[in-house]
């Protein structure tokens, strides 16, 4: 039995919204979607989500809205990040918030969903979006730092109960950071730049080593050059497919194992897209 889970920036859940995120989601209708930078109240979101119960019920994939759990997290920055993730696999038990993290700019940026699989294996899926940082502004690197660090606390726990034979779990989000060459078009003009500073980088090194955790996308496409998930909006950078990899699915090792194939679904225009990120697929075989 497969389950697909789908990572997507929306870059703002009401924009998304009017540009036609709905009708996508009745045609792919993941059974796991990670959203981030929701950047919506929580009306607006519960009708937005309601809109993607019935494409999916249109499509086959639920009986009614009941069969859907949407969890989400509303950033206290007004305007600012938010995530939220919807299953319709059955949910155990959900989890707000980087444990270790009070400050509101931390907030809306990290949630937690055991969810049971058809087989009745239960997984932990996190939802993360990870502060974009920028280098002529201290206090936002500091900030993302500070995020990363926090993280690595959990991280940590998530590994060790995955290799006690507890559950697995996969991290999905935008980390805003490129790990290496591959997963950014100018990797020599961004060296300074945040999202690509060796000090970012070297926390993804951390988490594939002595994490042991799996970027499940890179895994399965090889050492080629991007994909790629993000590009800006400025100029013909869509266009000309210049990019960065700044989505990812880090799973634990044993569930790394079960990812069967990945899809970027990259908009055919720049005028059809509905965020400056795409969504990443990834099917495993649970």
């Amino acid at each position: 039995m497969t389950i697909t889970i789908t990572t997507s920036n929306v870059n703002g859940l009401r924009a998304a919204d009017r540009k036609g995120i709905a009708q996508w989601a009745g045609r792919h209708t993941p059974n796991i979607w990670c959203m981030q930078e929701i950047r919506a109240p929580q009306p607006d979101i519960d009708k937005i989500f309601g809109k993607f119960a019935f494409e999916y019920a249109q499509a086959g994939a639920i009986a009614s809205a009941e069969d859907f759990t949407l969890t989400n997290e509303i950033c206290r920055v007004k305007g600012r990040a938010g995530v939220a993730l919807l299953s319709d696999l059955p949910v155990a038990e959900q989890r707000y918030g980087l444990p270790g993290l009070t400050e509101d700019v931390d907030s809306g940026r990290w949630i937690e969903t055991d969810v049971r699989t058809p087989e009745g294996y239960t997984i932990t899926v996190v939802c993360v979006y990870v502060h974009a940082g920028n280098v002529d502004d201290p206090l936002k690197m500091e900030q993302k730092y500070r995020f990363l660090d926090t993280m690595l606390i959990r991280m940590g726990e998530l590994r060790d109960e995955a290799a006690r034979g507890g559950k697995q779990a996969v991290l999905c989000g935008d980390f805003n950071i490129a790990h290496t060459p591959l997963d950014i078009k100018n990797a020599k003009a961004n060296e300074k730049h945040a999202g690509f500073l060796p000090e970012e980088r070297a926390y993804v090194d951390k988490w594939l080593g002595e994490y042991e955790f799996v970027d499940v996308m890179r895994d399965l496409a090889g050492d080629i050059q991007g994909p790629y998930t993000w590009w800006s909006q400025r100029g013909r950078a869509f266009d000309n497919n210049v990019g960065w990899r700044l989505d990812y699915q880090f799973a634990t090792p044993e569930l790394a194992e079960t990812a069967r194939g990945f899809v970027i679904d990259k908009a055919p225009t720049y005028d059809l897209r509905w965020s400056d990120h795409a969504p990443l697929t990834i099917t495993y075989d649970v």
